[in-house]
């Protein structure tokens, strides 16, 4: 499996890119907006899976693990295959995601293109529960209860696919050395947390 890919950029299309990585040219497919942020001759490091089929081996770029997990958890879902899949994250951010999923409306889904009213149903039911909830979003400093942040962190590592004893390790861990403002801050405090985590820790990840 190839989990991750650094390399030159050496060609750009609408919806893939070339990465050159040790003398070879590897072809990944990409949601629109990575592919227009990017340009020839750009160093590049991208979350990497890589989908084999009877007649084709096909490489998904993302520039986050986050992105990279829900793309895992949408392949998991009656009806979506891998273009819908990305289809739904050219279209979507992953909160944007986890909020539909949480608050049961599948309306985001409908309007994807590829994703028909039966799948977009399926994604709100199948993945129901395995996703960040909104209550993973930014909380002020200051007004959040004792302990509060580094439970919501907790939450949102257990819906990417972490186990709770291995997320609220890492949380542990991570606040002890973290400044005040990062373990008041949800936001700070998982984006440390998951760069701690880090490609090593995958096998943790279901996806």
């Amino acid at each position: 499996m190839i989990s991750s890919l650094a390399g030159t950029v050496a060609h750009v299309d609408d919806d893939s890119l070339v990465v050159v990585v040790g003398g070879v040219g590897l072809s990944v497919a990409v949601v629109p907006q990575l592919a227009h942020a990017t340009h020839v001759g750009q160093d590049l490091h991208l979350h990497t899976t890589l989908i084999v089929r009877e007649d084709a081996l096909s490489l998904y770029g993302f520039e986050t693990r986050e992105e990279l997990v829900v793309f895992g958890q949408l392949l998991g879902v009656t009806g979506v295959g891998p273009k819908s899949a990305l289809g739904v994250l050219a279209s979507l951010t992953v909160p944007q995601i986890a909020e539909a999923v949480t608050s049961d409306d599948d309306a985001p889904f409908r309007r994807v293109s590829g994703i028909g009213p039966k799948t977009a149903k399926l994604i709100v039911v199948q993945l129901a529960g395995k996703l960040a909830p909104p209550a993973a979003a930014p909380a002020p400093a200051g007004t959040a209860p004792a302990g509060a942040v580094p439970a919501q962190v907790t939450q949102a590592l257990v819906g990417l696919g972490w186990s709770e004893r291995v997320a609220a390790e890492a949380v542990a861990g991570v606040a002890e050395t973290a400044s005040d403002a990062d373990r008041a801050s949800v936001q700070a405090l998982l984006r440390l947390t998951l760069a701690m985590l880090g490609p090593a820790r995958k096998e943790s990840v279901h996806g």
